[in-house]
């Protein structure tokens, strides 16, 4: 396997070259941003990119796009120090085939690089089933990520209440209210409050009407 490498710490790169070259994996060359990461991938067309995220100037999921949709056939691997459930799945959504976290053993990163040489997906332990959840939720995030609040505030909005209206109910401001908006739109992976009420309505999160009175109720 051909590999570039993209990482603005040069000290952990040449750690990772040295390790790569234990394996017999050809480093064909090191980026230290995401605008050098395009150019080399461009000019060496290697089969793989192992691409931090957090870079300066064009940042990894930046450089991901591009490559991605100018060079199709390779394949980026997210190696990165985050955990964060934001920046997986923004990974997964700019087109990358795997995201390592730096803390995953040597053993395992080796056998993840075989698993990308194979077709498969590498991804470190414990984030597959994030993935997975991902998918299933329809490329949103996890309601469980909201506080409580938040989660009130989602249901408000999914049952046709204004701003105002939810920061009446709940004694805050409408300040407030958009305040834990963006907050539910971040957190769930959404682009608008259209958006958020149906992920709301899609997983139960409103509250069932209450069955109309029978005939008996309703003459006594």
């Amino acid at each position: 396997m051909r590999v570039l490498l993209a990482d603005d710490h040069a000290l952990f790169r040449e750690g990772l070259v040295s390790l790569l070259r234990t394996r017999d994996i050809e480093v064909v060359g090191q980026a230290s941003d995401g605008a050098e990461a395009v150019a080399l991938a461009r000019a060496l067309m290697p089969d793989a990119v192992l691409m931090d995220l957090t870079m300066p100037g064009m940042g990894g999921l930046e450089a991901t796009r591009v490559i991605k949709a100018e060079l199709p056939d390779i394949k980026v691997v997210i190696l990165t120090v985050s955990e964060a459930d934001e920046d997986l799945f923004e990974a997964i959504r700019s087109g990358a085939h795997g995201y390592l976290v730096k803390s995953t053993p040597a053993d395992d990163f080796f056998e993840l690089l075989e698993a990308l040489d194979r077709g498969e997906a590498p991804l470190s332990r414990g984030l597959a089933g994030k993935i997975v959840r991902y998918l299933a939720s329809g490329g949103a995030g996890d309601a469980a990520a909201l506080t409580p609040r938040e989660d009130e505030v989602l249901r408000l909005v999914a049952e046709g209440h204004t701003n105002h209206d939810i920061a009446t109910a709940l004694g805050i401001s409408d300040a407030t209210v958009k305040f834990h908006m963006s907050n539910i739109l971040n957190k769930l992976h959404l682009e608008n409050r259209a958006q958020a009420v149906a992920f709301a309505h899609r997983h139960g999160l409103t509250q069932e009407p209450a069955p109309p009175p029978d005939d008996a109720a309703t003459d006594q």
